[in-house]
């Protein structure tokens, strides 16, 4: 409390002293980190061949990777399925289509770029069932693929997308044997909406994951595996931190995650052409109850909490990070720190050239490799 009330007497003054323009500029870029936003569009379509069954987007390091992936259009469709590069040149990429367009349809220029290349569970052509999970926050949609192992792997997804997101993983987890429980959280547009709508990183959210867990439990579930993509990441090892089912939760994979939400804003804000200190003043007044509220938060967020760096050694379970070097949205020196700070727990294989979030699709038999490996040296099997 002393803590908090030194913070708020540094903060507010600085800010005001700083001027109304710039505290009105903090707020917002504060606003940008918790309050949910739609999918950007990130590339165009240039050009479709409904003949050749291929598309021209803009090239950018994300549509020049080898790889299947997805794209969210508008128009006739809502989503395709893009396969391999078949040419490029400085500015545009052409790749086949997965999914056929035909002639006649219309295809808005505008699209989003995806890793998920899964839509929905049912292209998965296994078991499958949706379920609700009644958390704090409400009932949570989940889907449920059922397994031969009394351990789950409950899913976690990322920041501004939804639970497919996760559906490349349970295949490979599936044939090994495991039930996945692929989990849905507050305010990510499937989930109920709290109070205010905005995302506390990680800080609220892992309580919606910690009901799954107990659903897991009370289902037929020994023990549980978390598996959490980009900050699903960091709301998979809160969960794994506060649970009050921790000795029940047996290991952790994190899909490209963030490990210390402060290097993960300040490499963004640098990215986008923000000056320090900037990124630090919007993280002040997320961590303050006040300014917190006005920058859109429910609640303050303690940073200090979500840097699992500094709190490795509150770590008890193995964990696999996947984290590609180039991720170029979550960097990767956090996970490689974290690796580094608990060596006897974390496993690090590495990866380059996949982006974020997007090893599966770069790489697909390495990744899958480094997951079935990493049960396999940790014990987990379909018969525990």
């Amino acid at each position: 409390m002393k803590s908090l009330r030194h913070a708020v007497a540094l903060l507010v003054p600085a800010l005001l002293a700083l001027g109304t323009a710039l505290a009105l500029l903090v707020f917002s870029v504060a606003r940008r980190v918790v309050i949910p936003k739609k999918r950007p569009a990130d590339v165009e379509i240039l050009a479709v061949d409904t003949g050749a069954q291929t598309i021209e987007l803009t090239r950018t390091r994300d549509t020049e990777l080898p790889g299947r992936y997805g794209l969210f259009t508008s128009g006739t469709y809502g989503y395709v399925k893009l396969g391999a590069v078949l040419s490029a040149d400085a500015t545009t990429v052409r790749r086949k289509l997965l999914t056929q367009i035909e002639p006649g349809a219309r295809v808005d220029r505008s699209a989003g770029f995806s890793g998920w290349y899964y839509s929905t569970p049912s292209e998965l052509h296994l078991p499958w069932q949706n379920v609700l999970i009644g958390s704090p926050a409400g009932p949570c949609p989940a889907w449920l693929f059922p397994g031969e192992s009394s351990t789950w792997v409950v899913q976690v997804h990322g920041r501004g997308v939804t639970r497919a997101e996760c559906l490349r993983a349970v295949p490979v987890l599936h044939a090994a044997g495991f039930p996945n429980l692929v989990v849905s959280y507050r305010n990510d547009g499937e989930a109920p909406r709290s109070r205010s709508g905005s995302y506390a990183l990680g800080a609220a959210e892992w309580r919606d994951v910690d009901a799954a867990v107990s659903y897991a439990l009370r289902h037929g579930a020994e023990r549980v595996i978390l598996m959490g993509w980009s900050m699903g990441g960091a709301v998979s090892l809160q969960t794994a931190l506060n649970s009050g089912n921790r000795d029940r939760i047996a290991g952790l994979i994190l899909e490209s995650p963030v490990i210390d939400w402060r290097s993960v804003l300040r490499f963004q804000a640098r990215a986008a052409g923000m000056r320090a200190p900037l990124p630090d003043l919007a993280m002040s007044a997320l961590s303050v109850p006040l300014t917190a509220r006005l920058s859109g938060a429910e609640n303050a967020i303690s940073f200090d909490s979500l840097d699992i760096v500094a709190r490795a050694d509150e770590l008890k379970v193995p964990i696999l990070i996947l984290h590609s070097d180039d991720d170029g949205f979550v960097p990767a020196d956090a996970s490689h720190a974290l690796q580094q700070a608990r060596s006897d727990l974390v496993t690090m294989p590495a990866f380059s050239g996949a982006r974020h979030t997007k090893i599966w699709n770069y790489d697909q038999i390495g990744w899958s490799d480094a997951i079935t490996g990493w049960l396999a040296a940790q014990g987990f099997s379909a018969s525990a």
